[in-house]
């Protein structure tokens, strides 16, 4: 079974012929990076406390790189670059709230 309209969470490349399930050491065509990681399933979510919608997945520390978990499915909106552009927004609006400066 092939995910067609995938794309790499890092560099957008098309995933079309990307295999069901991902294995675990499943990379990048065009970048190389590990697609079978935290910011390439549907169930992260950054404002989450632990990073995941998914309530009994185990906590993964480093999200951009392979991990073991099973509750992985990988999302058709990770290469778009929107969940991204919500996280840095809610960023600036909490920096903008509290006065912090950007450059530290």
């Amino acid at each position: 079974m092939s995910a067609a309209g995938f794309a790499c969470w890092r560099c957008a490349a098309a995933l079309g012929e990307l295999p069901r399930p991902v294995p675990r050491a499943a990379t990048c065509p065009g970048c190389g990076t590990d697609l079978h990681v935290c910011r390439m399933c549907r169930f992260h979510d950054p404002s989450k406390s632990r990073g995941c919608r998914e309530p009994v997945a185990d906590h993964v520390r480093d999200r951009e790189r392979a991990n073991f978990c099973g509750y992985f499915e990988p999302s058709p909106d990770a290469g778009d670059g929107s969940r991204e552009a919500e996280a840095q927004a809610a960023r600036a609006a909490l920096d903008a709230l509290f006065g912090l400066d950007e450059k530290k």
